[in-house]
């Protein structure tokens, strides 16, 4: 299983803010942002604080990315 927190960055770009906006507006590390720029995991309460302060919900900022998708990808 993999998660894509690609719709973040598109929200952040819509919103026209920062990767520092966010981490000042969530109350979250720059490392935080590092990780998830990286698709890496980050812990559930780093997601609850970022749809808090973007008054969205996790379905807006994730994306499930199914095994054979990423094969998928890897594979072009």
């Amino acid at each position: 299983m993999a998660l894509s927190y690609k719709k973040l960055f598109k929200l952040l770009i819509d919103r026209d803010l920062k990767k520092q906006d966010l981490c000042n507006m969530a109350n979250i590390s720059t490392s935080a942002v590092t990780k998830l720029s990286k698709g890496q995991n980050v812990n559930t309460d780093t997601l609850d604080k970022i749809c808090d302060a973007l008054n969205c919900d996790l379905s807006d900022i994730v994306e499930h990315i199914s095994h054979s998708q990423t094969m998928e990808v890897s594979n072009e």
